[in-house]
């Protein structure tokens, strides 16, 4: 009995410490209210904000309601799906095998999925796609969709889908947003180190990183702690709940490298820190200086990148390795941003951009599923503006 209730008593006494741990984290006046604003208008129902420098957290928030129906408060470690927040990671995840020698960025794809061998242009020449070509939406390689994908429950399952769908265009000859082609960056992960995709990130980035809880599968535990996903409607302008993906994050669901994990702020901004300290994070190297050039710096030439091409700011960003670099600054979302910060946003609103000239890195996580561009949310333009205000005050 008097091990039991010492045991209650460590549990007890562990979550109160974690709790005053949250509640104790820094907050940059500003954010707040800017979040609060957000959630009045119905842009979102709630969010968690954090600021980050090399070494430091110098804000952590939570804002607002993970589900608007129960009533449920928004807390700092809430679950959310980061969708294409994955796409960084599965660059770094090749950039840590090119350190090791194992691939080079430049090689062909087939030289490790040898099916990409027979693949033909839509002019009828060998596509000859390289691994830089397939993470930088260079590739024009066709999409997995249809019930097939559906059925699919490895990234293997999902190969021959996008080899029977026609190419889109000549590779190299213009950008555009390409999902298979970081699917295939992820299975030259398995083939190259001989583990699964998520084994892979999960022993050589996140075990070590302290990423504790970020996956690309959920427990029952974890979908507890799952932030509702909400879309606004377009008569009422009301916040209603959209059911959980069944594409991501069930156990028979391949780990998608374009955009299958689940995350939390906290944990999310590890990974970012690691990038502003130029691939290191606590004494531990994850990538080297000429690794960390391929996710900073763009690899695709002249062309127009990016979802700003409608507002005629393509050329203002090119494309890195999985992740979206900004060259010149422009009004709204990068106009508080420094030439080369990058990053990636998500499908629901979540957001991370890495500002290496302040030193600094903005990660936002909200659950919204109907934003015409997360990218562009006024969401996201609220946080970096009253994040940027407030570190230019201290």
């Amino acid at each position: 009995m008097r091990i039991e209730r010492a045991s209650r008593l460590v549990v007890v006494l562990a979550v109160l410490f974690l709790g005053n741990t949250l509640l104790a984290a820094p907050k940059l006046p500003g954010i707040g209210p800017a979040m609060q604003e957000m959630i009045a208008k119905n842009e979102i129902a709630g969010a968690v904000t954090v600021v980050v420098s090399k070494d430091k957290v110098l804000h952590l928030e939570a804002n607002g309601l993970a589900d608007v129906a129960a009533k449920k408060p928004m807390k700092p470690d809430m679950l959310v799906w980061v969708a294409s927040m994955t796409k960084p990671i599965t660059g770094t995840a090749i950039l840590m095998l090119q350190d090791e020698g194992k691939l080079n960025v430049s090689d062909p794809v087939a030289k490790y999925l040898p099916e990409f061998a027979a693949l033909k242009t839509p002019s009828g020449k060998p596509a000859n796609l390289t691994i830089t070509q397939i993470l930088t939406h260079t590739s024009g390689l066709g999409e997995a969709s249809g019930p097939d994908a559906q059925k699919a429950k490895t990234l293997a399952d999902l190969m021959p889908l996008w080899l029977a769908a026609p190419m889109q265009y000549e590779p190299g000859e213009k950008w555009k947003y390409t999902q298979s082609g970081i699917n295939a960056a992820a299975r030259i992960v398995e083939v190259v180190s001989g583990m699964t995709f998520d084994l892979f990130l999960q022993k050589r980035l996140f075990d070590p990183l302290g990423m504790k809880h970020t996956t690309f599968y959920l427990t029952p535990k974890m979908r507890s702690q799952l932030v509702t996903a909400h879309a606004k409607n377009k008569e009422t302008h009301l916040l209603e709940p959209v059911p959980p993906r069944s594409d991501f994050g069930w156990p028979n669901n391949p780990p998608q490298g374009n955009g299958g994990l689940y995350s939390t702020g906290p944990d999310y901004a590890r990974f970012c820190q690691m990038l502003l300290n130029g691939g290191t994070f606590k004494g531990h190297r994850y990538l080297s200086s000429t690794a960390m050039k391929f996710l900073t710096t763009p690899q695709t030439g002249d062309l127009p990148t990016g979802f700003f091409q409608n507002s005629n700011h393509g050329t203002n960003y090119g494309w890195g390795l999985g992740t979206c670099i900004l060259r010149a600054p422009h009004e709204g979302v990068a106009a508080m941003l420094s030439p080369g910060s990058y990053g990636h946003g998500g499908a629901w609103g979540t957001q991370a951009w890495i500002d290496p000239a302040k030193g600094v890195a903005y990660i936002l996580m909200a659950q919204r599923s109907n934003f015409p561009n997360s990218d562009a949310s006024d969401v996201r333009a609220a946080f970096q503006q009253a994040a940027a205000n407030a570190l230019m005050k201290h």
